[in-house]
């Protein structure tokens, strides 16, 4: 039986092909995830570790001591004094301490704007050794800074700045933007680095001055003598430092760092692994539509067997053997293109400029078995239901029939099932809508997939009314061609279903994700740019703090009406507790922010006394003329608070709002201020934009954005994880547009009779070929219908569920983008009938007519 399992395979293969192509895609997905993850993981653990050689013990301090809530008080030294880096030098078995200190700096290109994205530009001092080098730069060209107004750059900063040793560059750093002389170009093993990120190196006088205080470092790293271990060291220098410092071997940092990547990785794979997983199963309703057509299309040599003694179990076995050897071609092809997919991805990466480390390809035994196991176990459990079926033929039955449709029985159970699946689905995902809660949408899940396969179990039987409704347009647009196209989808509801059903999994999903999407699109854009007066909104690029110089100068500048900054800070109960205050400008906040005031007056921030939210106030018992004491973390000195105004939510603001003066400075003696807000006398143009920028220097490092650029911002998000979404989709809908010509093109081999009576009583190869076209695409849009449906139902609940933690929260349902999403489905049906309706076409009338 295996040999005429073997032979089938070989005689059918085909139309075998989409099938196998569906399992190729399905694996090559899951292999390249395990293949590309591994592959970087193991990379970037592997430079993670390198970067640590030559230290034994690493030492940190960032900022204060913490207390019992664990947020920094602002009290005590802000790092490691160069005394204590001295004392631990003096240890027996020290080689060398070398102390850093580091924060955000930013290079401006030729042009005046910021060379990288922000988020990955440093700054940090160059701590040459003995030998007057510092292990961790190697030079390029020149050297390392040695005087106050030197720098060095990192070689592809350098490269896309056009700078050479000796000229004159601009760097922003949290304060003003300042020049300094080139002196050297080095590259490094530093992971951020190699990652696309940039580095200044100052010198270190210059750099504590900037990030820290004179005198301080945030890290240090020690070198042992040779023979000296490392948890000897580390033993001798906790005394010195004390419990402040965080002491800890080099080899536990690689470790603990090493295990950070990994775990990164593994989020990241088990995202793509869902996905993965999505697209094989779509793949499951193609490998059950192809071997259900090629046993009805095999009735009679199945009979045969049967007749002339094979058993029950053996033509169940050897239906499944096909799909074995289906399994196992599809899947190790499949493994082959993830390995390649894998390779191309990263080079695809480094071209864009993400700048992977380099490192061996990692193809473990764990991507390569699990790759294999699941194609195979998936293309066998798609075929175990017509290996079911055909076993339960009784040979005579199959003898007399060429084709065998599904029992009225069989439908009614599955139709029962289904309904039941829906109906329980939707009432879960109803319920757990109205919890907002965790455990609500763990229900809104459960009850998604149970809809979800329950709509798919259903749509043979929502086929025949939807499909007709349309037959009486496709009859007066397409003649003949369009009426019979609408009956031949419908033939067959359990085929139409399960073809259909591919399109309603991805559309489901597409839809569902794209409602939610913007959605929180326009929540988010009502919460902010809605509730911003002003008309320029002034921000750091890597999200630091900006200066206080930076108010000061726009309040000088000619044409600026209003300026106020968004300074954070925290107030604590002493119990572990903290609450968020903003400091702003009394004087002309409520021009820059939209603050409605349920009582009192905000003019009362001016004296002294303290403006709070709606819903903090009723939650903590206080109105207009209340008091309270608090402590800042800053200082965590108590202090008594009178409300002087009560106001409604606001997103741009924090619960308590103070004037700024107010708030102690922070541990660098600056205030932790976040956003500027500026308003002109002529409104939002060019040339008031220019007055800002010119007033701040020209700096690089500050975002200046409009009301417009903000929503187009926070808008840019939500797109760019909607197309990442789509991509990522994007697999499972290709499967199913293979599921559509693997059905068309075995329809048009099963019809072959039919469609040469066809052409023989008048039918033109042209209206054959609309023919094939239009049953594509009927039952392709028919399938996208659904999935849009079920996606904006699904989307709605979970929206539902999370609006108590969204303000502003309205569903917004995005007509166009849906119609985009059916004239796709529309158009993937005519290209998937190419095929099928050029063969139709094809055929010779009378040799179609003999064909049994």
């Amino acid at each position: 039986m295996f040999r005429t399992a073997l032979r089938n395979v070989l005689a059918h293969k085909t139309r075998l092909l989409m099938t196998v192509l569906a399992v190729m895609l399905g694996v090559a997905f899951v292999s390249g995830t395990f293949v590309f993850t591994d592959t970087v993981g193991k990379a970037m653990s592997d430079q993670s570790r390198k970067s640590y050689d030559g230290i034994a013990v690493s030492l940190s301090r960032y900022g204060p001591v913490g207390d019992a809530g664990g947020a920094p008080q602002g009290r005590g030294e802000p790092g490691i004094s160069r005394q204590t880096l001295d004392r631990i030098g003096k240890l027996n078995g020290v080689d060398s301490v070398t102390g850093q200190v580091s924060g955000f700096a930013g290079v401006a290109d030729r042009d005046g704007k910021l060379i990288g994205s922000g988020w990955t530009n440093r700054g940090t001092n160059y701590a040459p050794g003995k030998d007057g080098k510092d292990p961790r730069y190697t030079f390029t060209q020149g050297h390392g800074p040695v005087k106050d107004d030197e720098v060095a750059l990192d070689r592809a900063s350098a490269t896309a700045g056009g700078y050479r040793v000796g000229e004159r560059i601009r760097v922003a750093t949290d304060g003003p933007v300042k020049e300094y002389t080139l002196s050297g170009v080095f590259t490094t093993e530093d992971g951020q680095v190699n990652a696309g990120g940039s580095l200044v190196l100052f010198d270190t006088a210059v750099a504590q001055t900037l990030y820290l205080r004179p005198g301080y470092y945030s890290e240090a790293t020690v070198a042992a003598r040779p023979g000296t271990s490392a948890d000897t060291l580390l033993s001798e220098i906790k005394p010195v430092v004390g419990k402040d410092v965080q002491a800890e071997t080099g080899a536990a940092l690689a470790e603990r760092n090493a295990k950070a990547v990994e775990e990164g990785m593994s989020g990241l794979k088990k995202t793509l692994l869902a996905f993965g997983l999505v697209s094989l199963f779509v793949s499951i309703f193609l490998i059950y539509n192809t071997f259900t057509m090629l046993v009805a299309q095999r009735t009679k040599e199945l009979a045969l067997l049967r007749a002339v003694g094979a058993t029950r179990g053996q033509v169940r076995r050897s239906v499944l053997a096909e799909a074995s050897v289906v399994g196992v071609v599809a899947s190790a092809v499949g493994l082959g293109v993830g390995v390649g997919l894998a390779v191309a991805l990263r080079s695809a990466l480094n071209g864009f400029g993400a700048k992977l480390p380099a490192g061996p390809l990692v193809v473990s035994p764990t991507a390569v078995t699990t790759a294999l196991a699941v194609g195979i176990v998936v293309t066998v459990l798609a075929a175990w239901l017509p290996a079911r079926r055909t076993a339960r033929i009784a040979p005579v039955a199959a003898l007399g029939s060429a084709h065998l449709p599904a029992a009225p029985k069989s439908l009614m159970v599955l139709n029962s099932v289904g309904g039941l699946m829906t109906a329980v689905g939707s009432a879960l995902v109803v319920y757990g809508s109205a919890g907002g809660d965790e455990r609500g949408r763990w229900l809104i899940g459960g009850g998604a997939f149970l809809a979800l396969i329950g709509v798919t179990v259903l749509i043979p039987l929502l086929s025949r009314p939807m499909i007709a409704a349309v037959r009486p347009l496709l009859g007066l647009l397409f003649g003949v061609a369009g009426t019979t196209a609408a009956r031949n989808a419908v033939r067959n509801p359990r085929r139409t279903g399960v073809t259909a059903g591919m399109l309603t999994i991805g559309l489901t999903l597409v839809t569902c994700l794209t409602v939610l999407g913007v959605t929180l699109a326009a929540s988010v854009d009502r919460s902010t740019t809605d509730q911003i007066r002003a008309d320029y909104t002034l921000t750091m690029a890597g999200g630091g703090t900006l200066d206080p110089s930076v108010v000061t100068a726009l309040e000088r500048t000619p044409g600026v009406t209003a300026v106020s900054g968004r300074q954070n800070a925290y107030l604590t109960d002493g119990k572990g507790g903290f609450d968020q205050v903003s400091g702003v400008n009394p004087a002309a906040i409520d021009e820059l922010v939209h603050l409605k005031v349920v009582s009192g007056s905000l003019g009362s921030l001016a004296q002294g006394r303290v403006a709070v939210a709606q819903k903090t106030a009723r939650k903590a018992g206080l109105a207009v003329g209340s008091t309270f004491e608090k402590a800042f973390q800053a200082d965590g000195r108590k202090r008594t608070f009178t409300v002087g105004a009560v106001f409604d939510g606001n997103d741009v603001l924090a619960p308590y709002v103070l004037d700024a003066r107010q708030i102690p400075l922070g541990p660098g003696g600056k205030p932790f201020l976040t956003q500027v807000f500026v308003k002109t006398a002529g409104g939002e143009s060019p040339a008031d934009e220019q007055r800002v920028v010119d007033a701040l220097g020209g700096n690089p490092a500050i975002k200046i954005a409009d009301r417009q650029e903000l929503r187009h911002e926070m808008g840019g998000v939500v797109d760019t994880m909607l197309n990442l979404l789509y991509g990522l989709l994007g697999m499972a809908l290709i499967i199913a547009v293979l599921g559509v010509v693997n059905t068309l093109a075995m329809s048009v081999f099963e019809r072959t009779q039919e469609i040469g009576m066809l052409r023989a009583i008048g039918l033109d190869r042209g209206r054959v070929r609309t023919m094939i076209r239009l049953e594509a695409v009927v039952i392709s849009l028919f399938g996208a219908v659904l999935g849009v449906g079920l996606g904006t139902f699904l989307a709605w609940a979970v929206g539902r569920s999370v609006r108590s933690n969204i303000p502003h929260y309205a569903l917004v349902i995005p007509y166009a983008r849906i119609g985009v999403f059916l004239l796709l489905a529309g158009i993937v049906g005519v290209l998937a009938a190419l095929w099928p309706a050029r063969s139709a076409a094809k055929l010779n009338m009378l040799t179609a007519i003999k064909t049994e």
